[in-house]
Order: structure tokens, then C-alpha cells, then sequence
């Protein structure tokens, strides 16, 4: 999804000739894809990310819904000059836009329905990715002074907060293997940087770590150590 340009069909991935019907499904598509019950939310983007992205498939609904804003947002981009606004706004429903609180109950109804693959509670994934361990206010104190994020560094968190292998994997969809060769700093045998960074943002973020400085960190060490191999 392209958001940087704010090309309001991009966002709701629905074609510049979308009738009304098709612009509601594609609000309701887009916006079921980044909630915050969607699994990709703890696989692909952080919290933040999804959050911005919800404004904007917001927006475009907002404007697109709208035939006389939507009319003026094609003219200023030059879009769908010889097509007639009425025309393209024509749905066979009564109520082709409704209002978000509609929408929402019927997002959810569809895909109660549908049983979509993707869609959890809030409870489960509450639980899923809380943590259970004793506080050790030294080891606390540690975490919170580091500058650096070592492989080991990271496993020895991991212990501490009592999530092993087999359940990272499961909290960041990360294989196993590839969590062992992050912890064991086996760079030779891991993907490409932009891979690893992605996955070692997960690992942290399941930690309740800062996600985006522990993937920084262990990044600049992954360039230096593979550097030296050279």
C-alpha cells in the first residue's frame, strides 16, 4: 500500500473508476487488514505504523465517499475528467456510504462470518504475548543502561523473561533456527540485513524491549562483524 503520496484509490487499493460499492468494500478491506486485531500487526508493522496507515485509509474514505469531494480531489489530480461523478458514484445499495459506526458493524459481521484466518481477539492476543517472570532489579537496570544489543545479550533476556524458543517463534513467526542464529550471532547464516532487522525488531518488541534501537544496535554490529569477515 502506497502511503507517502496520499493517492486516496492507493490506500483503499480500489481502481480510479470504483463505484461507491466498491469504495466501501475497499474501506472496509483496508481498515480490516490494520487493526488491532489483524496477526500482521505483530509480524510486519509496529503499532505506530498501523495507527498512521488507519488515519489515512480514514481519510480517503472520508473524501472518496463523497462525490462532490471527491470530485474535487480527482480535478486537482487530474483524475476521471470524462467521467460523469454521478455515474461513478452509482450503487445498486440504498446506502452505499455508510457512516464509520455502520461500517464498523458490519466489517465485523463480515468477517464473523467468514471466519477470516487473520482475526483474533484482544483477550488472546493479550495473553499470548504477555510475560510472566520475577523482576531482578539489577538485571532491570542493565537492560535499561544498554548501549549495545549482542546476540547473547538477548538470549540471556529471553531466559530471564521466561519465553523459550519454541514460544518466540510463535509470538514473532520467526523460525526457530533463525532466532537461534540471531542469539548465537551466526551472521554468515542469516538472510539479508532488512530481513534480519525485521526480525529482531519482533524478538524485542516481544521482549517489551525498544524494538526499533535493540534492531538499530544488533544491525550496526551484524554491517562490522561482516565487514571483518571480508
Amino acid at each position: 500500500m502506497v502511503t507517502d503520496a496520499k493517492n486516496y484509490y492507493e490506500i483503499l487499493e480500489i481502481p480510479t473508476s470504483a463505484s461507491g460499492k466498491e469504495i466501501h468494500h475497499g474501506y472496509m478491506r483496508a481498515k480490516n487488514a490494520y487493526s488491532q486485531d489483524s496477526l500482521a500487526l505483530y509480524s510486519l508493522m509496529s503499532q505506530d505504523e498501523c495507527d498512521e496507515v488507519l488515519n489515512l485509509i480514514e481519510e480517503a474514505y472520508h473524501i472518496l465517499s463523497d462525490p462532490n469531494k471527491r470530485k474535487e480531489y480527482d480535478a486537482a489530480r487530474g483524475i476521471n475528467k470524462d467521467i460523469d461523478p454521478e455515474e461513478k458514484h452509482h450503487s445498486t445499495s440504498d446506502n452505499p456510504f455508510p457512516t464509520p459506526k455502520e461500517s464498523n458493524a458490519s466489517l465485523s459481521e463480515d468477517f464473523s462470518k467468514e471466519d477470516h484466518p487473520n482475526s483474533m481477539t484482544k483477550l488472546v492476543a493479550k495473553n499470548r504475548f504477555s510475560l510472566q517472570f520475577e523482576a531482578n532489579s539489577d538485571f532491570e537496570k542493565e537492560i535499561e543502561q544498554a548501549t549495545e544489543w549482542t546476540g547473547p545479550f538477548l538470549k540471556q533476556i529471553r531466559e530471564y523473561k521466561n519465553v523459550d524458543i519454541n514460544r518466540m517463534a510463535d509470538m514473532t513467526k520467526v523460525s526457530k533456527t533463525y532466532i537461534r542464529y540471531i542469539e548465537d550471532e551466526s551472521f554468515d547464516l542469516l538472510p539479508a540485513p532488512v530481513y534480519v532487522r525485521g526480525f529482531v525488531y519482533q524478538y524485542a518488541k516481544c521482549l517489551k524491549l525498544n524494538p526499533e534501537l535493540v534492531a538499530t544496535s544488533y544491525l550496526y554490529r551484524l554491517k562490522q562483524e561482516t565487514q571483518k569477515a571480508k
